[in-house]
Parts: structure tokens; C-alpha cells; sequence
């Protein structure tokens, strides 16, 4: 894997203008795979130790961080991201604070996954930023609360040791454990201020939860279904397409540029695992001007299958939910939507049941990752 940049030290001072004009970042590899700590996944951060400053809410918000530098609120300079007041030492004599003095949230993640890279975002923390962050990981069954959580009894694996970081910066950290997750916990040493974070990974969908669903969206994202790779991501990223409910906005959405050959745009999937289809959805909420024109939907079965096509080129319209049932169900693993000639859906469903073959990959795989 490509080495990640390591941004450590203060950024300048805000000097006006573009407040990101001086931010640092890289080329994450990781951040292809979806945010398991997405909000509209249902992701929370359930609990901190300190937010004086800011609400550890902020730090899951889909949006990038804001700054106005002249927005003050009674308790000072108000933040775009999470921030705790300034750890002091125990005397006039030791003013500073102990080596082991830190900050913490507790994050629920979206969906239980196998992490692949974090990004601690310290945007706008350009003097207030931690010294350094930590980022460890558990899996915990059911819904545990915080104090479950920090009890004796749960083990947690370390994903990010402490580590220096820099104000006014992605701080990206790729993750090698092979094994799914539920929870995180993010310590800040010793306080400071984040204003984003992301976990990207692959969602591990519970074998037994799908099974009592029978038929479900065999590629939405919640049940581990997953984009592989697209022909444009100009304006957003194509992983939308598998969200859970519809569109809001435009963007959120898969939009492409505007071709000017004679080519067609495309996105190809991992679903679930082996699937019989017998239903699809594609939704072009929000893409009134710039919706795709037609689509197409194929289906191989294996890595090395030939495609099929499940549904032929058909017309699409401008803000609509296109609803087709298939004459015969379709078995695949993987799927792939073409539109023609460019533009943009918000959504792909494909409604199915898990093959037996399915079913059997599924869970052990989930029992391999300690699901």
C-alpha cells in the first residue's frame, strides 16, 4: 500500500480568504471503501468525556467542516467539530498535564464491518488540535450502552496507536485487522479539538438477521453490499447509489461529467453474497436536468462469470423511482448498472433472497471475522 503522509505540527494562523486553501491532505487509498461511521448509516457518537467547546456530534457529519472566524459564543471560539477545554496539571508546581491525561468519544458505527482506514480531520484546528490521537475497536453484540461499553469485560483491540498528528489536516491511518467491528473509541492526548472522523471498511452483515428478512436489497450498503468500481466519480462518489432510503439532494446521488464521445457510463458491484434477484429499483430523485437518459442492469456470478443482462437498455425519467420485477429470478454475486450516454441515479435496489451457497459463504466469513 502507498505510505500515508504524516501531517504533524500546527498549521498558520487563519490569514483569511479560502479557509481551506492551506489545508494538508493526501491520496488515501482506503477512503474507495464506505464510511461506516456515516450518520445516514446510523452511525453515533454516544458518549464523551468533554465537548466545552464542541459537541462530539459534529465529528460524523457527512459535510466537510466549516469555519467563520467570527462566530464566538459565551464559552469562546465556536467549532465545526469536537473539542474539549484545556487539561491542566495538578499544582502551581506541575501546571501541565500527565503523560496519560487524555480525552475520549465512544462511536457507534453504522453497521458492524472489517476497517480499513481511519481519517482523523482536524480542519480548522490550527492551534487547538490534539498533540496526538489513538483509535481502538471492539464488538459488542445488541445495542450496549456507554457504561456497558467501558465496563471491566469488553476487550479492546488498538487500530491507531497513539500517534502525533497535525492541526489543519486529514490525518489518515490505514488499519490491517482483519476482524469486524461494532464500536470505536477515539482518545485525544491530552484535549483538544477533531473535527471530522471516517472509517472506512467493508459492512458485515449478521447471516441470521438476513435470513429472518428473507428478501432484502442484496447490494444496499447496511446489508454488505459494495461498489467496486465506476467509469466517472466527477461529482460524487457512486457508493450513494447503496445508502439506505432515498435521496435528498442532488449530490446525493451518482452524477457524472458530461461526455462528449460517443462512450457510456457505468458502476459494478459486490453484493451480499451469491443472490437469486427478482426485483430492481433505480431512482433518479433530485436529477431533474441531469438524470441518466437509459440503464441497463447485468448480473455475473463469480469473479470470472460472464455478465447477463437482467434488464435491457430501458428509459429512464427525471425524478422518478423506476420499479421493474424480473420474468425469472437471476443468480449473482456481483451486478453492474450501465447508463447511457451519461448522467446520474440516486439509487439501485435489487431485491432477492441469499442462495444456499450464499448463506453457507456468508457465515463463515462472519464467523471467521468474530461476528
Amino acid at each position: 500500500m502507498t505510505a500515508i503522509p504524516s501531517f504533524t505540527g500546527d498549521a498558520n494562523p487563519y490569514s483569511g480568504g479560502d479557509p481551506y486553501a492551506d489545508y494538508r491532505t493526501a491520496d488515501l487509498p482506503f477512503t474507495s471503501y464506505a464510511n461506516l461511521a456515516d450518520r445516514r448509516l446510523g452511525a453515533a457518537v454516544i458518549a464523551a468525556n468533554d465537548e466545552f467547546f464542541a459537541e462530539r456530534e459534529n465529528l460524523l457529519v457527512p459535510e466537510r467542516a466549516e469555519f467563520d472566524p467570527e462566530h464566538f459564543g459565551h464559552k469562546g471560539k465556536i467549532m465545526d467539530g469536537w473539542e474539549t477545554r484545556r487539561r491542566r496539571g495538578v499544582s502551581a508546581e506541575h501546571p501541565w498535564p500527565a503523560e496519560e491525561d487524555h480525552d475520549w468519544a465512544l462511536v457507534r458505527l453504522g453497521a458492524p464491518g472489517v476497517i480499513r482506514g481511519i481519517v482523523v480531520d482536524t480542519a480548522h484546528f490550527r492551534g487547538n488540535y490534539p498533540q496526538a490521537v489513538s483509535v481502538e475497536g471492539t464488538a459488542v453484540p445488541g445495542s450496549p450502552s456507554p457504561a456497558e461499553l467501558l465496563g471491566d469485560d469488553v476487550k479492546w483491540t488498538t487500530l491507531v496507536p497513539r500517534t502525533p498528528v497535525g492541526g489543519h489536516a486529514a490525518n489518515g491511518f490505514a488499519v490491517a485487522a482483519e476482524q469486524c467491528f461494532t464500536h470505536l473509541r477515539i482518545r485525544q492526548h491530552p484535549d483538544g479539538g477533531i473535527a471530522r472522523l471516517r472509517v472506512h471498511g467493508e459492512v458485515v452483515p449478521d447471516p441470521a438477521w438476513l435470513a429472518a428478512l428473507g428478501t432484502f436489497d442484496v447490494v444496499a450498503l447496511e446489508n454488505g453490499g459494495l461498489v467496486e468500481d465506476a467509469s466517472d466519480l466527477f461529482y460524487s462518489p457512486a457508493s450513494h447509489t447503496i445508502q439506505p432510503g432515498r435521496s435528498r439532494k442532488m449530490d446525493d446521488g451518482w452524477e457524472t461529467r458530461r461526455r462528449r464521445d460517443r462512450g457510456h457510463d457505468w458502476i459494478r458491484y459486490r453484493l451480499s453474497a451469491q443472490a437469486q434477484i427478482r426485483a430492481l429499483e433505480i431512482d433518479t430523485a433530485y436529477l431533474k436536468g441531469n438524470s441518466a437518459g437509459w440503464a441497463s442492469v447485468s448480473v455475473r456470478d463469480g469473479e470470472d462469470g460472464d455478465w447477463r443482462e437482467i434488464l435491457p437498455r430501458t428509459r429512464l425519467q427525471p425524478d422518478t423511482n423506476h420499479r421493474f420485477v424480473l420474468p425469472e429470478p437471476a443468480v449473482g454475486t456481483h451486478a453492474r448498472v450501465d447508463i447511457f450516454p451519461d448522467g446520474g441515479i440516486s439509487r439501485l435496489r435489487l431485491f432477492g433472497s441469499l442462495t444456499q451457497e450464499g448463506t453457507a459463504r456468508l457465515a463463515a466469513r462472519h464467523q471467521e471475522l468474530g461476528g
